[in-house]
């Protein structure tokens, strides 16, 4: 989502030419065989985001066998107007393709697919489950998030109530608290202390992306070189994506694209059960099969128009 944002402001080919080649690349596709989705929509596009927060400084975030923390389908209209990032909780039950142990289909929260299997059992499993057909794949390393914020000089958040995050101890403050990279890292992370957990976790994930697209499309950085190769180098250097993504095609698809152009999602749940031991997220059947034949039919606009409570600007 860093990625698209940051490219639909990328000041010139040459530029975008350059970050290209810092990018780390995945194989994410040619493991797959068969049972795919298929493409419904020309010139639509479907990106699985995955947000991974190794905290292991300098791991390679391209290697299989870590963790997912947050799952996002960012979904790109055939016109190239409009940007929809619909958010799967990482605990949601779903049926992986094949365990750790290369043995047939077992069900698991849907984070097991990236430890199990690394990016291309991910998306086999996301594919499955929503029924939309994966076109490129981008994989954010978490502690990016605090060079992209420092390169802008901070971002600003609204905050619903004062909240303490019991493991890195800061304090967000009710009102619009102003982030500089350590408190967007501790921002994004926290879950612990938060009235609805995990999905209050989504929801900043949300507020803070959409506060850095704002902060990366206004005036005072595209006005300023240095700011902005900071915030477009930070941006390379903590994304991995797919052999044949193209960051100078995405500046082109994407540059008609603002923040006010962007909608979040998060898939609609029938709430949280126990199974095997362990917490998880049941996805409401129906809501959700419409909601991703929304995307797989570039059908958005119309779903918005049904659900206009998804797109939060403000949260705990």
């Amino acid at each position: 989502m860093v990625v698209l944002g940051f490219t639909g402001l990328a000041c010139g080919l040459y530029f975008a030419d350059s970050l290209d080649k810092r990018i780390n690349r995945v194989d994410a596709f040619d493991e797959i065989t068969g049972g795919r989705p298929a493409k419904l929509v020309d010139g639509a596009l479907n990106v699985l985001v995955i947000g991974s927060d190794s905290r292991a400084p300098g791991e390679d975030p391209g290697v299989n066998g870590d963790r997912s923390d947050s799952l996002m389908i960012a979904h790109l209209d055939r016109d190239h107007r409009k940007a929809y990032i619909v958010s799967i909780p990482r605990d949601t039950w779903v049926s992986v393709p094949r365990d750790s142990d290369g043995n047939g289909g077992k069900r698991a929260k849907i984070n097991a697919a990236s430890a199990w299997g690394g990016v291309p059992l991910m998306v086999s499993t996301v594919e499955r489950f929503s029924g939309v057909k994966i076109d490129h794949v981008l994989k954010i390393d978490f502690a990016g998030f605090k060079n992209m914020t420092d390169a802008l000089g901070g971002v600003d958040v609204s905050v619903n109530q004062t909240v303490t995050d019991p493991r890195s101890k800061r304090t967000f403050t009710q009102g619009i608290n102003h982030l500089d990279g350590a408190a967007a890292l501790d921002y994004v992370r926290q879950r612990y202390a938060l009235p609805r957990g995990d999905f209050d976790r989504v929801q900043r994930q949300h507020i803070f992306l959409r506060a850095l697209l704002q902060k990366a499309t206004d005036t005072g950085t595209l006005t300023n070189p240095g700011k902005l190769k900071a915030f477009g180098e930070a941006v390379a250097d903590s994304v991995t994506a797919d052999r044949k993504f193209s960051l100078m095609d995405t500046v082109v698809q994407l540059r008609k694209i603002r923040t006010g152009d962007v909608s979040f999602i998060t898939m609609p749940v029938s709430g949280t059960e126990t199974r095997d031991g362990q917490s998880v997220v049941i996805s409401d059947r129906e809501a959700a099969g419409k909601l991703f034949r929304a995307v797989a039919r570039d059908d958005m606009a119309e779903w918005l128009q049904n659900n206009p409570g998804s797109n939060a600007v403000l949260g705990n």
